[in-house]
């Protein structure tokens, strides 16, 4: 499936030209400067904050921590990096914590999930054959949202690896910094959501075609 529709990478554009003089100022713990990181990097991270956990409140809340922990971590804010790189990381690992504290009771085993083989190596369930392309699927606001209900139902550890990966576009570094695990484990786990995914739309289109 094309990341495009669903990727932040294209939200945040260049930083601006006054950057640096912002920076000085949020450093100086001026409350205009942080109204204006506010107004300058608000929206983008709530687009951010939204597709990772759906629930508007729990973007909202998500952006607020965020924003709140890059003020008063600016001190240590290294500017070899851009701006917005940081905030993103950020941002992330807020609605990450968000994540990690809700109920799981909608949340399928992942060996339900991964697809059956049979003996000699067949599927053991038969292809199903999707009635739009997978771009045209991550492109439609209906099927967005039925994707974004699929991923929910993958495990906390699988469905993290996937939202940050594949959607956030991290790499394989970041996101194993970000989780506190090994890079194959990222690896492993990446593998293994994009197959339960794949699953769970195959069992939708099966519905819809029934």
């Amino acid at each position: 499936m094309s990341q495009a529709a669903f990727s932040s990478r294209h939200e945040f554009g260049p930083d601006s030209d006054d950057e640096p003089q912002l920076l000085t100022r949020l450093r100086a713990q001026e409350p205009a400067a942080f109204e204006q990181l506010v107004r300058r990097h608000g929206g983008w991270m709530l687009a951010v904050a939204r597709r990772m956990l759906g629930s508007e409140d729990d973007a909202r809340d998500a952006v607020q921590d965020a924003l709140i922990s890059a003020y008063r971590a600016m001190s240590g804010f290294q500017e070899q990096s851009r701006l917005s790189t940081w905030l993103h990381r950020i941002v992330v690992n807020a609605a990450l914590m968000k994540l990690r504290k809700r109920d799981r009771r909608q949340e399928r085993s992942i060996e339900e999930l991964l697809p059956r083989f049979l003996d000699d190596g067949h599927p053991a369930d038969p292809a199903v054959e999707w009635p739009i392309s997978a771009d045209e699927l991550a492109q439609q606001r209906d099927t967005r949202e039925m994707v974004r209900r699929c991923i929910a139902q993958l495990p906390e550890n699988y469905r993290t690896v996937l939202m940050l990966r594949d959607i956030e576009e991290l790499d394989t570094r970041e996101t194993a910094r970000l989780l506190g695990i090994e890079e194959n484990a990222v690896k492993v786990r990446l593998h293994r959501a994009r197959a339960a995914l794949r699953k769970l739309l195959d069992e939708h289109f099966r519905g819809d075609a029934n």
